[in-house]
């Protein structure tokens, strides 16, 4: 059973390893944080600690370091997570302000991100499966191309190049454009995939050149529209691991491949538990199941019009977990305030 001062020598042993990255011993403790006790009694207190499993000692007549437990109980029993300061909150205003759309938005967020932490930063694009259609529109690149855009009602914009299975004359590329409007515009993402779906199992057996374009459109909408269905993630800070290699266990090769799939990192950050207030961690062995036992992950939630994703960090277990947790959650507060003032307009 951990006392209440076994966990602030806990806390004391956890900032001081972030700080100086060497094994803490008592006579550092006493020295730097006021106990009002002696150096042996703050020994005990590390025996009862290292008898939970919640610090280790690496070596031989060396001090404590925690362990993925001790980080555990750290993190649950953080009173607060300090705010940022102001200097802080005008630079993450500054930096985010006016983006040209949602990619730019989370662009800029990940390498604000990695300014202010010296993290892996990890954004989740909110799903689009539940977004409307709002526009759509063919725009002639060429007599074999046209350019596919569509809009939804959250914002999103996106355009694919249809490639033509021959030249198309000008009435007919006009005639393709007035029929993909109207399929779509005012669909959820799912409705308007399974219609552009039914309308190219019609056209199975294309006989002219216009059925043989639209065809083709289809073909693109409906890829298009699959990505929107697809969860994503945008990341920045990847070079930072190989500067702090030392601060893992073993190899930082199984993030690195995580960051390059996506897939792993996707599934963790979605099933990440969140407390009362959005916010997630997930440290060292607790990630073993998606290979990366090595890192520590720490999120909060920001909200989009069509529901909720997260914003996060990933770094090693030797992590200022607090300080991270309170540019997560800031930038996650700021990512809302804009998502819903850009619905409001």
């Amino acid at each position: 059973m951990v006392t209440d001062r076994g966990l602030q020598v806990l806390r004391a042993i956890v900032r001081d390893f972030v700080d100086t990255h060497e094994p803490v011993g008592s006579r550092a403790i006493v020295e730097r944080h006021a106990f009002g006790v002696s150096a042996a009694t703050i020994r005990n207190d590390m025996a009862l600690l290292e008898e939970e499993n919640l610090i280790a000692q690496p070596h031989t007549s060396s001090g404590r370091v925690p362990t993925d437990k001790g980080y555990r109980a750290f993190v649950d029993h953080l009173s607060d997570v300090r705010p940022l300061s102001r200097a802080q909150r005008t630079a993450i205003e500054a930096f985010l302000a006016d983006p040209a759309d949602l990619d730019d938005l989370l662009a800029r967020t990940v390498r604000l991100l990695t300014q202010l932490t010296g993290q892996v930063a990890l954004v989740q694009y909110p799903s689009f499966a539940r977004a409307t259609l709002t526009h759509a529109q063919l725009v002639a690149l060429d007599a074999r191309r046209l350019l596919v855009i569509m809009v939804t009602d959250t914002g999103r914009v996106s355009q694919r190049i249809a490639i033509l299975p021959a030249e198309l004359a000008d009435a007919d590329a006009e005639a393709v454009s007035s029929r993909l409007a109207p399929l779509i515009v005012g669909h959820p993402v799912g409705d308007a995939a399974e219609r552009v779906e039914v309308a190219a199992s019609g056209l199975a057996d294309p006989q002219t050149p216009r059925d043989r374009a639209l065809l083709a459109v289809f073909a693109a909408v409906s890829e298009e529209l699959d990505e929107f269905r697809q969860n994503r993630l945008v990341m920045a800070g990847a070079a930072t691991l190989a500067r702090r290699e030392d601060d893992f266990r073993g190899s930082i090769h199984p993030l690195l491949e995580a960051i390059e799939e996506q897939v792993t990192l996707l599934r963790l950050m979605s099933e990440m538990a969140a407390d009362d207030n959005g916010l997630a961690t997930s440290i060292g062995r607790e990630n073993a199941a998606f290979g990366l036992g090595e890192a520590s992950i720490v999120a909060s939630e920001y909200d989009a019009t069509v529901g909720r994703a997260r914003v996060g960090l990933m770094g090693p277990t030797r992590m200022d977990y607090p300080r991270n947790l309170a540019a997560a959650r800031a930038v996650a507060r700021y990512l809302t305030r804009v998502l819903e003032e850009d619905e409001a307009r």
